[in-house]
């Protein structure tokens, strides 16, 4: 992202297929951070009900989008001039507690 925009190197996009997996998938990210000792710049509600929550941990920022949600704002379309990188299955796997 950084040559597109000068406020972080990546996005981390993803989807969920409900409010409740959207709020699930974000709390599994603060928690695997906040092992971790990253510290987000911002508190984002654990009952979150807009369907789009934004994790903001400086040089990375995490959109996690319920599926119309993300349709609706098309990062991807958005920003279409930032690279893509895709992360392996292995990358994906959280880290033990």
């Amino acid at each position: 992202m950084r040559p597109v925009a000068g406020f972080c190197d990546y996005f981390v996009i993803a989807s969920a297929n409900s409010l409740r997996q959207t709020n699930a998938i974000s709390e599994a990210i603060q928690d695997d951070l906040a092992r971790q000792r990253h510290k987000p710049l911002s508190e984002v509600s654990p009952h979150d009900e807009s369907g789009w929550v934004v994790l903001d941990y400086s040089s990375v920022v995490v959109h996690i989008f319920s599926k119309p949600m993300r349709e609706f704002y098309s990062l991807e379309h958005l920003w279409s001039d930032a690279k893509r990188v895709r992360l392996s299955k292995k990358a994906l796997v959280p880290t033990s507690p």
